[in-house]
């Protein structure tokens, strides 16, 4: 297991950090448990566990959701792991797409401008995708309550509310955020625990363990199997693979955490291992507090938690539930722009975006990216635009958040492991960390496959059950490619704003 190695605490962060090649610009006030929140805060077991869980009533049912919730954890749980290693060595906003350039031993810049747009990409998705969950509850919410129609139209003006107070709540600075996360990672552990308490006291019966964890079902129109697993429980890891994204953000708020090279891993690693355990009490809990199956997965406020948690407390009780839902979403999608704009920010400095001058500025008020916090909600307003014609075009921004995120968190993984000169930081897996990157590279390649095949179907071209994952892949390795041979080869740390840097743009990579 993990060990920290750490023996100086009072390491100089912002010498750590002009080694890296970048001066110390945002304000550095985050403690170790506020790095921590930010991610923990993205991940939200209260937010993707609620807003996707339909997917896994769908694709394998109980099963999927009670035994899926923990397989899947493990898994990542090896991939934070390796990727918290990295972090300790190279703790900068610039994150993944910075690992890859110093790990990769040939075309250094080559790797890290694609990793960066994967990244870059899948972040304003996941918080697309975080945003417009966010508004489905909240919708739910105010039908159940004061009886609100719920239209695609309304759900998205209510996805625009939400994304415009959380580039506000940015704007005004990460002392802001540090405090609204640090309540937000409290929220979350004690709402979980309060929604636990009344699924198992108030209703009058409950499913049996033996359905709650073994009860398969499948309305995904697919009766095939893969490697002896049915393809619908495939399907349904979806839930929890879309839910354990985010944790990067860690990596991202590195420059503004204190003691970076041992806070900003332990966050990574601890976001993680805390959702798996109180995420899986969370769906065990629902799960087994399931009244009847089909009317909830088909309740009309197109959210089958809230429908649950009405039928299993009561309708005062389960509005409550739900509000403490919704109240974490809305936390989660306010971490997830610091993040993103953290990273937007990182790219910029290294002259990767059109207007990256502009993005790259910090408020000498606050400390904090405003410009870059404004593009981010700016990108996700487009990526989430879809969602107006189509409910299934949510789900294509789900798996395209999920699929790009993870290209991103595992090529660094990789090229570590075929790096044989990286040296350890100050926190490190020792002996374990060969064979728990490998098996983090595995399982990245494992799900990239199965999340751009169709999830209902026919899955064909056309139909609405068409999976656009793949195209969205595609489009942004296209995209990637045509812009390095446009403009990123000559500029991408090269030609870089003035100002950030400590050393010439060329070396920074080594």
């Amino acid at each position: 297991m993990a060990v920290d190695t750490s023996t100086e605490h009072g390491h100089d962060d912002e010498a750590m950090l002009a080694e890296l090649g970048y001066k110390q610009e945002l304000h550095r006030g985050m403690s170790g448990f506020s790095n921590f929140a930010v991610s923990f805060s993205i991940i939200s077991i209260l937010a993707g566990c609620i807003t996707t869980y339909y997917l896994a009533m769908d694709a394998g049912g109980p099963i999927a959701i009670s035994i899926g919730w923990p397989l899947v954890g493990l898994f990542v749980l090896c991939v934070a792991l390796s990727m918290a290693e990295i972090c300790s060595v190279y703790p900068t906003a610039g994150g993944l797409y910075y690992w890859a350039g110093r790990l990769a031993r040939r075309n250094k810049r080559v790797w890290a401008w694609y990793v960066g747009w994967f990244n870059f990409l899948g972040e304003i998705a996941v918080t697309a995708a975080i945003d417009y969950g966010a508004a489905i509850t909240w919708m739910a919410l105010l039908n159940l309550t004061i009886g609100v129609e719920v239209t695609a139209v309304s759900t998205f003006v209510a996805f625009l509310i939400i994304i415009a107070l959380h580039g506000l709540l940015n704007t005004f600075g990460v002392n802001l955020v540090k405090v609204l996360s640090n309540v937000s990672a409290w929220w979350h552990l004690i709402g979980v625990a309060v929604i636990v308490a009344i699924l198992w006291l108030v209703p009058d019966q409950h499913q049996s363990l033996t359905w709650t964890f073994t009860e398969y079902k499948n309305s995904t129109g697919f009766d095939l199997a893969i490697l002896g697993l049915p393809y619908a429980f495939l399907v349904g890891l979806l839930m929890a693979q879309y839910t354990y994204t985010g944790y990067d953000a860690s990596a991202h708020v590195a420059e503004e955490t204190k003691g970076a090279a041992t806070e900003a891993p332990k966050g990574i690693v601890r976001s993680v291992w805390v959702s798996i355990l109180a995420g899986w009490v969370l769906l065990v809990s629902v799960t087994a507090a399931i009244q009847d199956y089909d009317a909830q997965r088909a309740t009309e406020t197109g959210l089958p938690p809230a429908q649950i948690f009405i039928d299993a407390a009561g309708e005062s009780l389960g509005e409550f539930m739900l509000l403490i839902a919704a109240v974490a979403q809305f936390f989660c999608g306010m971490a997830s722009v610091t993040a993103n704009s953290r990273m937007s920010y990182a790219f910029s400095r290294d002259n990767a975006l059109p207007g990256s001058r502009w993005w790259s500025k910090v408020n000498p008020r606050t400390g904090t990216p405003t410009n870059s916090i404004w593009l981010c909600v700016a990108g996700s307003v487009v990526v989430a635009l879809p969602a107006l014609w189509s409910i299934t075009a949510y789900a294509a921004v789900t798996s395209i958040a999920v699929i790009g995120l993870y290209i991103a968190y595992v090529v660094p993984v990789f090229l570590r492991r075929t790096h044989p000169e990286f040296r350890p930081g100050r926190w490190s897996l020792g002996r374990w960390s060969a064979p728990i990157g490998w098996i983090a590279v595995v399982w990245v390649g494992i799900i990239v496959v199965l999340f751009m095949l169709p999830a209902y179907a026919p899955g064909t071209w056309g139909d609405e059950t068409f999976n656009y994952a793949p195209v969205a892949v595609g489009a942004v390795l296209v995209f990637a490619t045509v812009t390095w041979f446009v403009g990123g080869r000559h500029h991408f740390l090269k030609d870089v704003p003035a100002g950030h840097d400590t050393k010439p743009a060329a070396e920074v990579l080594g």
